[in-house]
């Protein structure tokens, strides 16, 4: 007897392994993957400038990275930054690069966009998260902000995206900057209650129409369905956190282990699950600290440690073998 339907997910022709650089961008769902995939020792760059949601801020994140590669004169001046409630922040970057020191600010800034052009140049894989077609503009300027900062409402325009022009963006990046990666697209399950109900749902719908095609018209483009595992085997309330909005921690890991069997290899998720038994013990403290049997412990786990960097130079345990190597 099955109580629910289970989304069928074609496994990815072409894995992913250890030996892949990543970069992933978008929603605070993006960042999540990302964080799983760094627990797993995946080489990840997360969100370099910060949690974005709707697909231009991502598209002109992107364009900024590709552009600091080949000129500093991309980076960010002191003439982007604004000053409102004792912080300096700029409407391209999250409020966690904000400061109330203006150098401080750039500084950080800067480093970010770094980070990301950096990350893109190395990434053989790019994955993208889209959150809501909803866009904000500055009136005065006609731009999409990537975050409105708490700014009144009176200085922008609020409107959504069609997905023909997300569609024209993103075949435009695919051909572009983002010729040479694997874009591994996904539509993010955290529903934006502020929309109210029926404008998320065409918000998502509009984000699912043109990823759709972005797909279809494109190659080096693939989508995940975070958001259909969500909607469908997991449309119980149990499986959201207490906002009633984000996926719950253990819907996060469902999801995370359905993006396992799609994309990596038997090989890898054998991998992953020794990297896990590794880190659980490292996270373990003992009863008793001192004694022979957790020394002994130690020294397995050390053990496990090393072989499992023979057998994946990729990975490196430095900061367990450590932890381990103190009780010994």
């Amino acid at each position: 007897m099955q109580f629910f339907t289970k989304v069928d997910i074609k496994p990815f022709d072409k894995k992913i392994d250890h030996r892949a650089s990543i970069l992933s961008l978008g929603s605070c769902f993006a960042d999540n993957i990302a964080k799983r995939l760094q627990r797993a020792k995946f080489t990840t760059t997360a969100s370099p400038t910060g949690i974005l949601f709707n697909p231009e801020s991502i598209a002109r994140a992107i364009e900024r990275f590709a552009k600091v590669s080949h000129s500093e004169d991309a980076l960010p001046t002191a003439d982007e930054l604004l000053q409102s409630n004792g912080l300096w922040y700029s409407y391209d970057f999250h409020s966690s690069l904000s400061h109330t020191n203006a150098d401080t600010a750039l500084s950080q800034m800067c480093e970010a966009i770094m980070c990301g052009a950096e990350a893109l140049t190395a990434a053989e894989v790019v994955i993208i998260s889209f959150g809501t077609a909803f866009v904000y503009r500055l009136n005065a300027s006609g731009e999409v902000v990537a975050n409105c900062h708490k700014q009144p409402q009176k200085l922008f325009t609020r409107q959504m995206l069609s997905a023909e022009e997300i569609v024209k963006r993103y075949n435009t990046l695919l051909q572009g900057p983002l010729a040479d990666k694997r874009v591994i697209f996904t539509l993010s399950p955290v529903r934006h209650l502020g929309d109210g109900l029926e404008q998320n749902s065409l918000s998502k719908a509009t984000l699912r129409v043109a990823l759709g095609e972005i797909v279809s018209a494109n190659g080096n483009a693939e989508y995940f369905p975070s958001y259909e595992i969500m909607m469908d085997e997991l449309r119980d309330y149990r499986f959201y956190a207490d906002d009633m909005s984000h996926p719950s921690p253990l819907a996060v890991d469902y999801i995370w282990e359905r993006f396992g069997q799609t994309i990596f290899s038997s090989d890898t998720l054998e991998l992953n699950s020794r990297i896990e038994r590794i880190l659980a013990a490292a996270e373990h403290r003992p009863f008793n600290p001192d004694s022979d049997v957790h020394r002994t412990f130690c020294r397995r786990m050390m053990a496990e440690c090393e072989l499992l960097e023979a057998d994946a130079p990729s990975i490196h345990l430095d900061k367990e073998k450590e932890y381990f190597r103190d009780y010994l």
